[in-house]
This record gives structure tokens, C-alpha cells and sequence, in this order.
């Protein structure tokens, strides 16, 4: 199973937990504003790792990190909304092959 297929399922089985159980579940009670947060700090912390990787090639792992947690947040905003990285994943399939222009200039 892919790795985001276990996140997904992980994911579904905390939403229905109690706070006190899993760092997820008290994202899911703490609702959607709180999800929203947490995306901005991490996506925050993207940017810097990404501009002190540019400087200095050893911090290439600082941002590794740091996208992983904007990749689990965001799935948790999934989550919260019913949704899955297969949502996702269909939709960057959908736009494969497509220039950027072009399918921008589709959705306005």
C-alpha cells in the first residue's frame, strides 16, 4: 500500500478519536480554523528552509522535513473536509500534460 494510502486510512481512524488519544484527533475536535493555522505556520516554515537551503546546500534536510509537515497538515485539512490525497492525486492526473497557462486560463 502507498504511503499515502496508510496516511489517508491513519488519518480517517483519529478523526473519530478523542483529543486526548492523538495529536490528530485534537486537530479534528479543535476544527477547521485550527487545521487552517497549523497549514500557515508550517507553509511559513517551508519558505524559511526553503531560502536557507539556497544558501547552504546542508540545510536540504531542514526543508525535507518541514515539507512533510505541510504535506501532513494539508492531509489532515483533507481529512477534516472528507476528503483523501486521492482527491488530489486524480486532479494532478486531470492537469498532466496540460501547460500551467492553458489550465489556468480553463478554470477562470
Amino acid at each position: 500500500m502507498h504511503i499515502l494510502d496508510d496516511l489517508t486510512e491513519v488519518l480517517a481512524e483519529r478523526k473519530s478519536q478523542r483529543a486526548g488519544e492523538s495529536y490528530v484527533a485534537s486537530l479534528h475536535q479543535a476544527g477547521l480554523n485550527k487545521i487552517l493555522e497549523k497549514i500557515g505556520e508550517e507553509a511559513t516554515e517551508v519558505i524559511i528552509a526553503a531560502k536557507d537551503a539556497e544558501i547552504d546546500a546542508t540545510q536540504k534536510d531542514e526543508l525535507i522535513r518541514e515539507v512533510a509537515d505541510l504535506w501532513f497538515h494539508s492531509m489532515v485539512l483533507l481529512s477534516e473536509l472528507d476528503l483523501s490525497a486521492q482527491d488530489i492525486l486524480e486532479e494532478l492526473a486531470d492537469r498532466f500534460g496540460i501547460g500551467g497557462i492553458k489550465e489556468k486560463t480553463e478554470r477562470e
